[in-house]
């Protein structure tokens, strides 16, 4: 037993499935950059309290720079039955300096080396989100300024309700997305807290400087209680809360692109680099990036739901069940980047028929509104005059036409007051940049949200 750091209890080998089942090395060496720094770090701490002598931190650090090295340069070999990457990078630090590499494992454990490097490791990737996400942000912003004056039908019930701009629709997506980067913000400041020196639940006997370690890593201060800090994992789950909130937002506008694509609206085209074609049917153009960040929304989803359950009823402090912690939340992380890359890159190229969006936002009576408005202004109570346009849609139902295209008989037989001046004004354009309010579609009022986003993008605010 004398390849397990734990050997010394125990007489009898571990099976070899059990050996493979338990290891997690295949998820959690990606983090060997991060394991590394916290060693370093734990190091020069015991250094400088007078535990580890000067000589054997030199060692330490020379050491774990050559493994760093043989890493990085693909001729290190991971070992399943040294069972994670903390016990592989440390059994190779101890071949390659003796004796010292031994002592770094001194007044800590693996429950707190390997919150520290999951911490390490999730703040890096929650910063590559961040700027994910801002580039998006910006490509969108570029995109609603040039169509600013661009209409379309906005749905409610996927029913055509009223004419909008499609520059106001994808500022609808900029707003989600800021939250979006907020979530991930107030998530990345809450868990920057170093457990390091928890060691494995009550802290350690030795006198060790928890601050100076916490300060050389980064972090704005250590965890106070050790216990919560090696068996709590609610700063995994607040990510993978954030990143399914971003994956449904993406989801969303994946669906709306994929209708738009399609025969029925032929509102946009998206480019060839980011569509397949058929193995059989040689007409096809598929959107399948969007249609797969749609999927993708499904698994970050399911990754929350498996950790949530995951930790529900554990005792503290550290359980083995927290090591299905990683493989979750990097997954989640990896797939959540390469949506929000794909949607940046791909919206540049995106081609808009705004002849076809502007006759379909003038289809299925959306200017109803704008009439029932109409006849408010003329005296009418709302709810009656709702009544007298929910009339005129039926009679333009049956004849067919139009609201625009009643005639003066029409308006007498559905009510007096209602003339044809009103229903000859109606038109989409008018519509539109009636709404000219905070918050309200009129080109106008898009140029000055596309003002202050790119205002908040450049000094990056949110």
């Amino acid at each position: 037993m004398s390849d397990k750091p734990w050997g010394g209890r125990f007489d009898a080998p571990t099976d070899s499935f059990v050996e493979a089942f338990n290891a997690s090395t295949h998820v959690d060496a990606r983090m060997y950059a991060e394991d590394i720094a916290g060693s370093k770090a734990h190091a020069s701490m015991l250094g400088a309290q007078g535990i580890l002598r000067q000589h054997d931190v030199a060692a330490i650090h020379q050491g774990l720079d050559t493994v760093l090295q043989e890493i990085e340069s693909g001729t290190f070999t991971f070992k399943i039955e040294l069972e994670d990457v903390h016990m592989n990078i440390e059994r190779r630090l101890t071949e390659l300096i003796g004796d010292a590499g031994k002592r770094l494992h001194t007044a800590r454990s693996r429950n707190d080396q390997v919150a520290t490097d999951t911490r390490l490791y999730l703040r890096a990737r929650g910063q590559d989100i961040l700027t994910r996400l801002h580039t998006l942000q910006s490509v969108l912003v570029t995109l609603a300024k040039a169509h600013h004056a661009t209409i379309m039908p906005g749905f409610t019930h996927l029913q055509t309700a009223q004419p909008v701009t499609l520059g106001h629709h994808l500022l609808a997506y900029v707003e989600m997305f800021s939250r979006d980067y907020g979530r991930f913000q107030d998530a990345l400041k809450r868990m920057n807290q170093c457990p390091l020196g928890s060691a494995a639940l009550a802290g350690s006997t030795f006198t060790i400087d928890r601050e100076a370690t916490a300060h050389a890593l980064g972090f704005d201060m250590p965890c106070q209680n050790s216990l919560d800090a090696v068996s709590d994992r609610d700063f995994i789950i607040e990510l993978l809360a954030a990143s399914s909130l971003c994956a449904i937002h993406l989801s969303r506008f994946s669906e709306e692109l994929i209708l738009w694509m399609s025969a029925q609206f032929h509102f946009i085209d998206l480019p060839d680099a980011f569509c397949t074609g058929s193995s059989i049917m040689p007409q096809k153009k598929n959107p399948d990036m969007p249609e797969l960040v749609r999927g993708k929304a499904g698994r970050i989803v399911g990754g929350l739901m498996g950790m949530l359950m995951t930790m529900k009823s554990l005792p503290l402090a550290y359980n083995k069940d927290m090591q299905e912690d990683k493989e979750a939340v990097f997954d989640a992380l990896d797939n959540l980047e390469g949506s929000l890359r794909v949607f940046g890159d791909m919206l540049p190229g995106m081609k808009v028929d705004q002849a076809t969006m502007l006759k379909a936002a003038g289809s299925g009576f959306s200017t109803a509104t704008d009439l029932a408005d109409a006849l408010v202004r003329a005296g009418i109570p709302f709810r009656d005059a709702h009544e007298i346009v929910g009339k005129s849609v039926a009679l333009c139902i049956q004849k067919p036409c139009e609201l625009h295209e009643m005639n003066a008989e029409d308006c007498l037989r559905i009510d007096a007051r209602l003339t044809l001046a009103m229903v000859q004004a109606l038109s989409v354009e008018d519509c539109v940049a009636a709404r000219d309010h905070v918050g309200g579609t009129a080109p106008a009022q898009v140029l000055k949200q596309c003002a202050r986003w790119e205002a908040l993008l450049n000094a990056k605010e949110q």
